[in-house]
């Protein structure tokens, strides 16, 4: 039996947009929870394994279909556009009412049914082509062009649908795209259904595009209703880059950041977190020259390090240069930084921190590490043996490091992995301590130098040889250096921690652990 080349043409192109959306549709999901619950790795080996699983349940259920392939394919794509085009929305709107165990489930589910429907497209489509075109030429065009589809939906998701369209709506756009499959795929083939049949589909294709209509229109409101309702203070400022979502708030003076619905500093009491991050180390290099930051894109802590008239040049490596854009041309930011990042000493570069370290042959006198907690494992390998070691690497004779580890207190076991791990990565010299940020809690630091470097602690960190004056400072004071190197009982080192390393990311699970617990408690 032959087809005019127009139908032929059409049924190669439903196997490639068959391959293509259900691959999209994986990928929505599993990049939405991963931003939701963290730990990408566990969510995105959930999400591959529930759908080839599901995807081998709906292979087994095409056996019970009997001379109506066609018509079960048309089905499966039509159903298939619903539930893959309405599964991000909905996963957007029962992460505000779901406790993460719940959301977990939920998420699973969806995967399983887009997968079971997915399963269903291929053995059907091969038999419907089975009867147009020999067994070889069916199975390679079949399997072929479907992953081709899969491939483009690899490429197209990294590179364009998530920075410049976004996971919601997205997932509308190739709902819309696997309805309009099956109603062109019933269209094509008309003369082999019943009217009624016919309509039907039409019906439910017009209702579903109709549906994703009006939640593409209404996408903006809805997100920015939804991202309203995740902070405590009026958003003021919303921004989607290719690493994360950007969000200022604004409460009177209490100007805010978050990064992925993480707060990253008040203007209130973020001169206690860079204050201590800062000075504290640059207290044991008196007259450093060289020093570098890791992460800090919005400039607090170089306003912090460009205090010290002997600095003659300050490296700053954030990913995103977004933030750096924010540090410079928001007018409250670049008020608290003090214009830090266009200090004529200040470079700035946006490059991931693991690869400067590698590439880059200078060597610094100071070098501090404020990156984001250690949610996800890309994060998590900038707290391993590897990156510390590199980092150590970049120091000269005298230098020190310091990174922030954390609250030692709502996540007391990844505080002190940090710690494990520094002495791990060969710093002979480690001083863990400790301030109240009032918009974090309690927050930890780890001072760390090689071994012949001996760190001082206490009150004579602040002493005469600091060119910076206690009183230009907001918080830090000599009397109070020793308080913050003494941990109370509840905060101290638990003991069986393992150090983090790239090959056995610990590190990640003691915080999501951790982190899990602190949220319910908050919640109760």
């Amino acid at each position: 039996m032959s087809l005019p080349r127009s139908e032929k043409l059409l049924l190669i192109v439903a196997v490639f947009i068959a391959g293509l959306c259900s691959i999209v549709y994986e990928l929505l999901i599993s990049t939405t929870s991963a931003y939701f619950l963290g730990d990408s790795v566990k969510q995105f080996s959930l999400t591959i394994g529930v759908y080839m699983c599901a995807m081998g349940v709906g292979s087994f259920l095409t056996r019970y279909v009997d001379g109506r392939e066609l018509e079960a394919f048309v089905r499966a794509e039509i159903l298939l556009g619903l539930v893959g085009g309405l599964s991000v929305p909905l996963l957007y709107f029962l992460f505000q009412f779901q406790t993460n165990g719940q959301y977990q489930w939920t998420m699973l589910v969806l995967v399983f049914v887009i997968g079971t429907l997915t399963g269903v497209e291929i053995p059907l489509l091969a038999r419907v082509m089975k009867t147009y075109y020999p067994l070889r030429d069916n199975l390679a065009n079949v399997l072929g062009f479907d992953y081709l589809g899969a491939l483009a939906a690899t490429l197209l998701f990294p590179f364009l649908l998530l920075p410049f369209v976004g996971l919601y709506s997205s997932s509308l756009i190739f709902g819309a795209v696997n309805l309009l499959l099956g109603a062109g795929v019933c269209w094509f083939f008309r003369e082999s259904l019943a009217p009624a049949r016919r309509r039907k589909i039409y019906l439910w294709t017009a209702l579903g595009l109709a549906l994703f209509t009006v939640l593409l229109i209404r996408a903006k409101p809805f997100l920015h209703a939804w991202e309203a309702s995740a902070y405590p203070h009026r958003v003021i400022y919303e921004e989607d880059s290719p690493y994360q979502r950007i969000v200022l708030t604004q409460n009177d003076d209490d100007l805010r950041l978050y990064l992925n619905r993480v707060i990253q500093f008040s203007s209130t009491d973020e001169y206690r977190y860079h204050e201590s991050l800062a000075q504290i180390p640059a207290a044991q290099v008196p007259g450093f020259r060289r020093a570098l930051i890791l992460g800090g894109g919005e400039g607090l802590l170089a306003r912090e390090v460009l205090r010290h008239p002997g600095v003659e040049s300050l490296t700053i490596v954030d990913l995103d240069e977004r933030i750096f854009d924010l540090g410079r041309r928001h007018p409250r930011i670049s008020a608290l930084n003090g214009g830090a990042l266009d200090d004529p000493r200040t470079t700035t570069l946006a490059e991931d921190a693991a690869v400067f370290l590698r590439n880059d042959t200078a060597h610094y006198d100071l070098i501090l590490a404020d990156l984001p907690d250690p949610s996800n494992e890309s994060i998590a390998r900038l707290y391993s043996t590897w990156f510390f070691k590199l980092a150590r690497a970049r120091l000269t004779p005298q230098g020190v490091f310091a990174t922030q580890a954390t609250s030692p207190y709502h996540t007391r076991k990844t505080f002190w992995c940090i710690v494990k791990t520094l002495r791990a990565a060969d710093f002979g010299q480690l001083a863990p301590y400790h301030v109240t940020v009032p918009s974090f809690g309690p927050w930890g630091f780890v001072l760390a130098a090689n071994a012949g470097n001996t760190l001082r602690q206490g009150g004579q960190l602040l002493g005469a040889d600091v060119p910076v004056a206690i009183g230009t400072m907001k918080f830090l004071e000599a009397s109070l250096l020793p308080t913050l190197f003494t941990f109370p009982a509840d905060m101290r080192d638990p003991g069986g921690l393992l150090p983090n390393r790239l090959d056995r990311p610990v590190l990640l699970q003691y915080f999501l652990d951790e982190w899990s617990d602190w949220q319910r408690e908050k919640t109760q």
